[in-house]
């Protein structure tokens, strides 16, 4: 059973400037929660127990937000705020989060290589600090994704979704075989293709399963023209070598949110925004009102 997970929150998140100046890209809010909050629930209601969080220069509020701060529970019990105190309790996951730093900007597949030490001999889950899945990541994605990778005897597992062909430019797109409706084997990665050349409208999702192998393949790729260690191109090599690379298929109801430019931010908040039981309602009329006004 997989029961580890390295998330790389490493980036600088320029995309996002200025809001990312000094404060990390997860850690901007989506709704109530920071982003990278999401991803932390999401892997430990999938069962994983052990979180290697990679991170760089100026992230230490992640680290901050997840450590347990005894100044302001005593605060807030002072002042008899139970309904606040209640917004703390994802202080106590019931998982072991653990922290290393990328000292250099090398790209994605260098910062999973930061986690060699960590991840030993076991294979181990890959989330994007910046992706969420599923509404209020309620998805079940990782867990559907430790089941193909252990039935298939894997040595990866990339969570895919389909995307408008026209989109195919913005993401890693993959040419999938055999498999069903709900997995392929991989045959190939092709790098934001232009919709013609696109081999599939299927698009790599933020969530990877790896065996150890993977290190090994990190440690060949050479680096790109930005000197970044490319994460898509170590599975590549492990698809030319003839390892078993699958993809999941995310299923109906649990969508990619990936936070990488504005637009997608400003939608992934909104959305997550009407669906709080307790606000949504009024920012729904809200909404209504602006647009009528405007």
């Amino acid at each position: 059973m997989i029961t580890s997970a390295i998330v790389p929150v490493a980036g600088h998140g320029t995309r996002l400037l200025p809001a990312t100046k000094s404060q990390p890209k997860e850690m901007l809010p989506v709704a109530r929660k920071p982003i990278v909050q999401y991803v932390i629930e999401e892997l430990v209601a999938n069962g994983i127990a052990n979180i290697l969080l990679v991170t760089g220069r100026n992230k230490t509020s992640i680290e901050n937000h997840f450590d347990s701060d005894p100044y302001l529970i005593q605060t807030l019990n002072t002042a008899n705020k139970q309904d606040l105190l209640k917004e703390l309790e994802f202080e106590d996951l019931g998982a072991h989060l653990y922290y290393t730093r990328q000292s250099e900007q090398r790209g994605l597949g260098d910062a999973v290589l930061c986690g060699e030490s960590y991840a030993g001999e076991q294979p181990f889950v890959v989330a994007l600090g910046d992706s969420i899945i599923g509404l209020h990541a309620e998805s079940r994605c990782v867990a559907g994704m430790m089941e193909l990778f252990e039935a298939r005897r894997a040595s990866c597992v990339i969570a895919v979704e389909e995307v408008a062909p026209e989109q195919t430019r913005h993401y890693g797109i993959i040419e999938g075989v055999d498999g069903d409706a709900t997995w392929c084997r991989v045959r190939n990665l092709v790098e934001k293709p232009e919709p013609a050349e696109a081999p599939s409208n299927l698009a790599i999702a933020g969530r990877y399963i790896f065996s150890p192998t993977i290190f090994d393949m990190i440690r060949d790729v050479a680096p790109d023209a930005r000197g970044e260690i490319q994460l898509t191109d170590a599975i590549q090599r492990m698809c030319d070598e003839g390892r078993r690379v699958l993809a999941y298929k995310l299923p109906p109801g649990e969508r990619r949110y990936d936070i990488g430019n504005f637009p997608s931010y400003f939608e992934t908040f909104v959305e997550f925004a009407l669906a709080d039981p307790d606000y949504g309602p009024g920012l729904r009329e809200a909404i209504r009102r602006m647009l009528e006004n405007s």
